[in-house]
Parts: C-alpha cells; structure tokens; sequence
C-alpha cells in the first residue's frame, strides 16, 4: 500500500495567531502555505479577512489564496477538489485556517459519498413531499431508517429525499453506512492549534476588529458595493462584510456595525473552538500572546522530523 502524503495544519479559531506560526514553521521546513480559511479565497477581501500581507505572502510560497472573484460561490466540494491536487503539487503543504468543513473535507476517503444519485428517485420522493406534504415524506423514512428520521427534521426535505434515495439504491439505511474515521484519512495530518484562554482570544478578536477599521475595512466594503456586487453574494456573507453594508446604506451607525462585527466574531470563535476541540488529532499548544514562539516552532518541525524519519523506516 502507498504512504499516504505527510500533511501538516495549523488550525484554530480566528484571531488565535495561526499566520505568524505557520510563516515560522514554514520557513523552518521550507514549506508551503494552502489556505483554508473560506473567505481569504476571494480577491479583493484583504482587510476583513485578515488574509497573509504581502509581506508575509513573499516570506513563502502561498497557495489558494485570491484565487475567486467575489462574485463567485464555491463549495466545500470544490475546496476539496483545488486543495487535493495542490496538495499533490506541494512537497510540504502545510494547510493554515480555521474552516472546520474546509478540514473534514480533506479528511474524508476521496471516494467518500460514493453512492450516487438517481433522479428519478429523488424526483418520486419530491413529489411525495409537493403533495402529500413533508410529514408524509419523513413518515417514508421513518419505516426504513428510524434513526436518520430521529435526527432529521421533516421539513428538511433535502436530506429526507437524501436518505431515502440511498437507501433505495443500496439497501442500507444511511444511519447503518460506515462512517469513515481518522485512519480512513487520504493524507497523513500532523494537526496543531495554539490554546489560548477564552478572555484572551475575544480580547484579540476586538483589537483585530479595531485593527481593520483603522486599516480601512469600511472603503475595502464600500469598493466591493461600488463594484456592482451583490450583498447576496456568498463573499459577503462574510464576518465583517455583511454588518457594513447597511452603514454604506445608511440603515445603521458605524459604530453599532462595529460593535456587532466584535460580538459576531466572538461567537463564530466559539463555534470553531467547539469545531475543533471535537478533532482529537489536534494537538492544542499552551500560548499567551508575548510568549515566545520558538518553542512551540521547535516542538512542531522536531515531531514532522521525528514523524518523516519513521516513514522512511516503515
């Protein structure tokens, strides 16, 4: 069997410093840089992305950063898709950002969802759902596969008629089909996370929010409204975005944009601490800022060392 590629992460929640370790790191390996952070992807989007200067872009190699117009939607699928043939490309990829589905999407066997799609199934169970209703549906599902109609709810009918079709396709519940697990992975991760306390790392979300107004986030959003694009845009949906659009419309105060910015951020911190701290390959690095990195940089390039050499022996 192949050994499977050597992939380094540097992953976490945003404003937890994951850019300036992953430059060090890099440098330190002479590695390579892939984004996974789901906003950085698109032009235009420096300031409230808080995407790599550039600066720390010419210190290494970067890849898959600005690589969309704003105007462009894009899905974890496809993420998977550019990422997995740069990682192929890159003698050390070292993937840097916090876009947990970004993550699993990499994670999962390339022939993972496998089973496909008929639709002439899906078209019968949509017109169950047109006129019978989606309590109908759901009562469908119920019969074959108990415990997806336990977990999902009636009205997503996307996912019943999911459920059903690849039970009438296989013959197996979807609730029964083997979930893949960490060694089910195409790569080998070698994943790390600095571990900061919740103060510290809201209190750095609120300086990196001043930071970007100061840097002006606000005439970075004005350009993207001027430019014809949609506010529907999936690009600004984006932390940052989406609250100053109604200030350039003159539907909310700046600062009550800016304070809402601060407070949304917070919690999509949370979210993606409670993300990651469910991936039990993260390694969580104790960090304060003013600490110094080299040790942690230390720890990491000695373990890809450490972890290189056995897969030589092996």
């Amino acid at each position: 069997m192949a050994k499977k590629k050597h992939v380094l992460g540097i992953v976490g929640p945003t404003a937890s410093g994951k850019t300036t370790l992953s430059l060090t790191v890099a440098e330190r390996l002479k590695g390579e840089i892939l984004c996974m952070d789901s906003m950085q992807i698109y032009r235009g989007m420096d300031i409230g992305t808080a995407k790599p200067t550039q600066e720390e872009q010419a210190r290494v190699p970067h890849h898959l950063h600005s690589f969309l117009k704003p105007d462009e939607a894009f899905s974890v699928s496809q993420y998977a898709e550019v990422a997995r043939r740069k990682i192929e490309e890159v003698n050390i990829p070292i993937l840097v950002g916090g876009t947990g589905m970004y993550l699993q999407s990499l994670s999962l066997p390339m022939d993972y969802g496998a089973v496909g799609g008929d639709e002439e199934i899906r078209r019968k169970y949509h017109e169950i759902a047109d006129t019978k209703g989606p309590e109908a549906l759901h009562k469908l599902l119920k019969q074959v596969d108990p415990a997806s109609a336990e977990r999902l709810h009636p009205n997503d009918i996307r996912r019943v008629v999911r459920a059903l079709e690849v039970y009438d396709l296989t013959g197996v519940p979807l609730s029964a089909q083997k979930m893949p697990g960490p060694e089910d992975a195409p790569y080998d991760f070698q994943l790390y996370a600095l571990d900061l306390s919740r103060d510290v790392l809201y209190a750095r979300v609120d300086q990196r929010v001043d930071e970007m107004m100061r840097q002006g986030l606000l005439e970075e959003v004005k350009k993207l409204k001027e430019s014809g694009l949609s506010p529907d845009a999936q690009s600004m949906q984006g932390l940052g975005y989406k609250e100053l659009w109604p200030v350039l419309e003159g539907h909310m105060p700046l600062s009550d944009a800016v304070s809402l910015i601060k407070l949304r951020t917070r919690h999509y911190a949370k979210r993606q601490l409670t993300w990651f701290k469910r991936d039990e390959r993260i390694q969580w690095l104790p960090w304060q800022p003013g600490d110094r990195l080299e040790p942690l940089v230390n720890h990491i390039c000695e373990q890809f060392e450490e972890s290189k050499e056995r897969r030589v022996e092996s």
